[in-house]
């Protein structure tokens, strides 16, 4: 064996040794994304308008007005970068395993919980929604004199109503008729401090009468913050003596007790405001300086002065952060995705094998054994694409090179490659195919199918990375995923297509185990002869029609084209015991507030019902319509549930719009860099005509656009112009070898020529995508349909649009 032989020999073995490596043992180096294990995901975002706030408060700006954006921008990163850490305090304290929590961009963070239940999602939320911002302010000299004018005014604050008096002052009870508990939120008590339109903040401090009622005392608290949460040391539960009432101690560092008695110093007489995440809990009267600690006395129920001393504990987040975005899977459901995942790469593989064997027999059999190390490979193609995909797109950190997290479109992603990697194979063996029929040698053959494929299978896999790299740009979490997969599925299949399988090949034929390069064929292809060009104006005329009928509908439904990841609001899916009409739950969520919630059933193949329902709100919004179906008669339990605010719905949208452009920018400059500006018009006219059917006609069948089908437009693109390539490349040789022939005479034999590898190749990608189609589940089967139709959609556009483009430029030109 020659040395060059050899060291392709010991390199696939090297490899194959570190891919099991990295996935052994399973249960320890491979970990499930939650729309595969279950659990819950937050991205919560900091708030600038609040940290505007603080920064006026602590006396680093005299107005919001005078904070520059720069200063602004700077402030918010400081406090994401605390908040990181605080949130991480508070989730620790709940023993969740493998939190994830990281910052992403400059404002928000990600908060995964991987197997987290229903009471662990609740509490988790709530610890990081808590702001847990403790501050000390004074109570205004004017307070009292402002409450008397409010008094003999008759001016009480929404939600309020005044119940008496007492040798403290007014009262208020709550007017729940006019203000809901739930409704009592950040924005409420924000629009409540300005009541009374005073140089203060006006705020409700909740007592008890000794009849036991509760009752809420008007004050008028300074907007500048003497002390803040961070100088706590620890924070613990106490019981007053007299009463027994649970109240919340605190323990201040050196630097907070000497403030603290700072403060307390020079305010003798005054009200010291005890203010925890803008509600006012105490305002005792300063008789004396204290240099000691101090203590937050409320109405405190025993829990909720235990998760109090937790948070606090955990540390105060430096400003007020909001979840945006709330995504959360049952385990139960995650072991479907798995179990219905296996089944699509098992019966999609098993599908593409067979048709391999059968149609090339010897060849077809070598292409198996490659797509077999392609899948072996495919742990190591990961872990390099998650590395260099992270090294361009800036957000890989440190040495944090490692398996990425499988998710469900990741394994679509494995899927997919199944019946990617086999199209440079059968481009090789066409090749070869056509150098055994002139009479080449077997070594003869092979060598020339290879070096003739190498270009064309390049450009094609080049296009189709390039889509890659951009969807991981443009997107985040499971998308991400299938991007790192199918960038890794390209790489090793190139790896192995061109340089293992080719080894393979003259391994048996120096060997002289190789006879013959039999392989069967399909009659009506072979020699094709088609006028394929003649039928361009009618089919130009087709896809014309289709695009006008098609977005016609998608003009005329609007916003109900998008699902929530574009436009904001919840997606809830609910498992029962006992179906409820669709007009009963209906009911239910109108009395809630949602008239105009989107209610379906739907059904899985093995029989399973599920309730989806899609409402406009979000966040806290969004748990009223969660809780109105959960109350029904029927045992509803929520199973899945995405929330998306429309901050980020907007965002998204925006995102997934200029990837598909950056797209197509890219393939224009790459296919005019290796052809001409000419193929790459017709290239980019072929894509736009993929994407303006495929989503005309997803739409029309009635789904929705959502980020997973925005991956899987441009899948399609790649996919599409992997196929085109293929055309062009063929015209570009066949101009070389038919002189005298116009453009569009070779151009149309060049179609004829890719023909059968453009069919074939579209059948074994088709055969995998039907398997996810027919075995994926949920939001895997929409993202699969879009393929399938995108697939079927681009191999026409690879014959009948794309060439005929590219011919405007040359009309009836000759070749010289």
């Amino acid at each position: 064996m020659d040395k060059n032989k050899l060291w392709k020999w010991m390199l696939l073995a090297l490899l194959v040794i570190w891919s099991f490596a990295l996935v052994t043992p399973l249960d320890q180096k491979v970990k499930l994304g939650l729309d595969l294990k279950g659990g819950s995901s937050f991205v919560v975002e900091v708030d600038a308008l609040d940290v505007a706030r603080k920064m006026v408060e602590s006396g680093e700006a005299e107005s919001i007005e005078s904070i520059s954006e720069a200063k602004l921008k700077e402030q918010v990163t400081a406090v994401q970068e605390i908040a990181v850490e605080v949130i991480r305090n508070r989730i620790d304290v709940l023993g969740t395993s493998e939190p994830e929590i990281y910052p992403e961009g400059e404002a928000r963070i990600v908060v995964r919980l991987p197997g987290a239940d229903a009471e662990t999602r609740a509490e988790a939320k709530g610890q990081i929604s808590r702001d847990a911002v403790l501050s000390f302010k004074l109570v205004h000299t004017e307070s009292d004199a402002w409450v008397s004018e409010l008094q003999s005014s008759g001016k009480v604050p929404l939600g309020y109503i005044v119940a008496g008096q007492d040798r403290t002052g007014p009262f208020y009870i709550r007017d729940h008729a006019a203000v809901h508990d739930d409704q009592i939120d950040r924005a409420f008590r924000e629009r409540l401090k300005r009541f009374g339109n005073k140089s203060a903040d006006f705020m409700l401090m909740s007592d008890k009468l000794q009849d036991g009622s509760t009752v809420y005392r008007p004050v008028y608290v300074e907007r500048r913050r003497q002390l803040g949460g961070d100088t706590v040391k620890d924070a613990f539960v106490a019981y007053d003596q007299m009463t027994g009432v649970p109240e919340i101690s605190l323990e201040f560092n050196a630097e907070g007790k000497k403030e603290f008695g700072r403060v307390t110093e020079e305010n003798v007489n005054r009200q010291l405001a005890v203010i925890l995440d803008d509600t006012l809990y105490s305002a005792p009267n300063i008789n004396e300086a204290i240099y000691g600690n101090a203590s937050i006395s409320g109405n405190f129920s025993v829990p909720e002065a235990r998760r109090l001393v937790n948070v606090l504990r955990a540390g105060a987040l430096p400003g007020r952060v909001t979840i945006v975005e709330e995504r959360t899977v049952a385990p139960t459901l995650g072991q479907d995705s798995i179990d219905s995942g296996m089944k699509a790469i098992i019966y999609g593989g098993v599908s593409v094998l067979v048709f391999m064997a059968l149609y090339y027999l010897v060849p077809g059999m070598i292409a198996n054994l490659s797509l077999f190390f392609v899948l072996l490979l495919l742990p190591v193609g990961m872990v390099l694409s998650a590395g260099f995909l992270g090294v361009i797109s800036g957000t890989l950190e440190g040495s944090n090179v490692g398996l990425p997290t499988l998710t469900l479109y990741g394994i679509a992603g494995i899927v997919l490659t199944v019946g990617m990697a086999v199209d440079a194979n059968v481009l090789i063996f066409e090749r070869m195919r056509e150098e055994w029929k002139v009479g080449k040698s077997i070594s003869g053959s092979i060598n020339a199918g290879y070096n003739k494929a190498f270009s064309t299978i390049l450009d094609a896999n080049v296009t189709t990375l390039l889509t890659a790299i951009i969807l991981f740009w443009q997107g985040s979490g499971p998308i991400r995923g299938f991007a790192v997969t199918l960038s890794a599925g390209i790489l090793v299949s190139m790896f192995i297509v061109l340089v293992m399988t080719r080894l393979f090949f003259n391994t048996l034929a120096d060997s002289n185990m190789l006879k013959s390069l039999k392989m069967m064929s399909i009659p009506f292809l072979q020699n094709a002869n088609f006028n394929i060009l003649g039928g361009r104006k009618v089919a130009a005329v087709v896809s014309v029609l289709v695009i006008i009928g098609t977005w016609g509908l998608f003009l005329k439904k609007g916003d109900a084209n998008f699902g929530v990841d574009f436009t904001g609001g919840s997606v809830i899916t609910f498992e029962f015991d006992q179906k409820q009409d669709v007009e009963v739950i209906r009911s239910a969520l109108s009395d809630a507030g949602f008239d105009t919630a989107n209610i379906a059933h739907q059904a899985t193949l093995e029989g399973d019902e599920f309730l989806q329902v899609k409402v406009g709100a979000s966040g806290e919004e969004a748990d009223v319509a969660l809780l109105a179906v959960k109350g029904l008669p029927g045992n509803y339990v929520d199973i899945q549930n995405d929330s998306v605010g429309s901050q980020i719905g907007a965002e998204l949208k925006s995102k997934g719009m200029w990837a598909i452009i950056w797209s197509l920018v890219g393939i224009i400059i790459y296919i005019s860099i290796r052809f001409e500006f000419a193929y790459a018009m017709g290239a980019i006219t072929a894509l736009a005509h993929d994407v303006l059917i495929t989503v005309g006609i997803f739409c029309a069948m009635g789904y929705e656009l959502s980020m997973p089908i925005i991956a899987a437009l441009l899948t399609i693109v790649g996919y599409s112009v992997n196929d085109t390539i293929v055309v062009f490349d063929r015209i570009r040789e066949d101009i070389k070898l038919e002189k005298g022939m116009s453009y569009k005479e070779i151009a149309n034999l060049s179609i004829n020529q890719t023909l059968s590898r453009t069919v074939l190749t579209s059948l074994t990608t088709l055969l995998t995508v039907v398997m996810l189609l027919v075995f994926g589940g949920g939001a895997v089967k929409d993202f699969a349909l879009a393929l399938f139709i995108g697939i079927l959609v681009g191999t026409y556009s690879s014959i009948f649009v794309a060439t005929p483009v590219a011919l405007l430029w040359h009309k009836e030109e000759k070749v010289k």
